[in-house]
């Protein structure tokens, strides 16, 4: 199956060999990792072979991408029922490679075993082309903060599927992720002073910038008003819940909810990025600004904040909650 898989220019010894070499230009690798579980995060019967290797590759290519990286490289660990057909590893194949096309990154590597179900353990490297990366911790107090690429339609997809609704195109969202990856260096670029993907929902991962921040960020309400795709959806899928309860037979993400203000809020897996930027930064038109960071009163520590006022319930995805 390699053979679906065609190094990019950055690769000098690729899939063969006991492990990979890539050229690295700037002297230093951004590196990440993740897990892609059966029935965590997909279900066979919801999504084909080629579905899971786009997700499998955005997750990972999308936090070097948050760094301000350019993603270059994916190193794929698969394991598999012995039953699984050939021709499902190789639509997978075709995902991964595809995906990786979007941003010019290659899978370079990886390794397989048997287990009870699929999972792919994902390592993703980037490329910072001579910039500083972006951490979590440079928001300060006056910086705007924005967004790049969709809130809550991946969640809005869960929700539909949940319910069977299958032919909303939202569902695309849920099981083929789409992030902006040229935006994290672009993001970089413009001097922003803190970034992250939105993969666990958009409160709680610009709580992560936050607390590492020594931050208050102040999101705006009437600038997360969600379109008439997601609230035709939400409708959508409460009309279908009156009949029919939402889908409990596997342990897929959380049940999604029906309303899409919690979807853009609390839904993640867009895997969008939202960054914090000096104020006056000229923003290119995909940046949408949907608040702003502030000092936090006495000695409050850092979070995040609608409208001024703190948003009850959970901020979004929690694995060991």
């Amino acid at each position: 199956m390699s053979a679906g898989l065609p190094p990019n220019a950055r690769t000098l010894v690729g899939i063969g060999d006991d492990a990979a070499v890539l050229a690295t230009p700037d002297g230093r690798v951004v590196a990440t990792t993740d897990f892609l579980l059966e029935g965590r995060h997909f279900r066979r019967d919801w999504s084909s072979a080629a579905d899971v290797g786009h997700k499998a590759a955005a997750r990972s290519l999308a936090d070097c991408a948050a760094m301000g990286a350019v993603p270059t490289a994916l190193l794929v660990a698969l394991a598999a029922p012995p039953g699984l057909a050939v021709s499902w590893a190789r639509e997978l194949t075709e995902g991964l490679a595809a995906e990786c096309a979007r941003v010019g990154a290659s899978v370079i590597g990886g390794d397989t075993a048997q287990a009870d179900r699929v999972l792919l353990a994902v390592t993703g490297l980037g490329d910072l082309a001579g910039r500083p990366p972006v951490l979590r911790s440079g928001a300060r107090p006056g910086d705007l903060v924005a967004v790049a690429g969709p809130l809550g339609h991946a969640a809005a997809g869960l929700a539909l599927l949940q319910a069977g609704l299958t032919e909303d195109p939202l569902v695309a969202a849920q099981l083929r992720p789409a992030p902006p990856y040229d935006a994290g260096p672009e993001a970089a670029s413009l001097g922003a002073t803190a970034m992250i993907d939105v993969s666990d929902g958009l409160l709680a991962d610009l709580g992560h910038i936050a607390r590492a921040s020594g931050v208050l960020i102040d999101l705006d309400s009437a600038r997360l008003r969600p379109g008439d795709r997601l609230q035709h959806a939400a409708r959508a899928v409460a009309a279908a819940v009156l009949h029919n309860p939402l889908d409990r037979t596997s342990q897929v993400s959380r049940p999604a909810g029906t309303d899409a203000l919690t979807w853009v809020l609390t839904g993640g897996e867009d895997h969008a990025l939202a960054a914090a930027f000096p104020d006056g930064t000229r923003l290119p038109p995909r940046w949408t600004v949907i608040g702003a960071v502030r000092q936090p009163a006495g000695d409050a520590g850092g979070g995040v904040v609608l409208d001024g006022q703190p948003r009850a319930g959970l901020p979004g995805w929690d694995h060991f909650a």
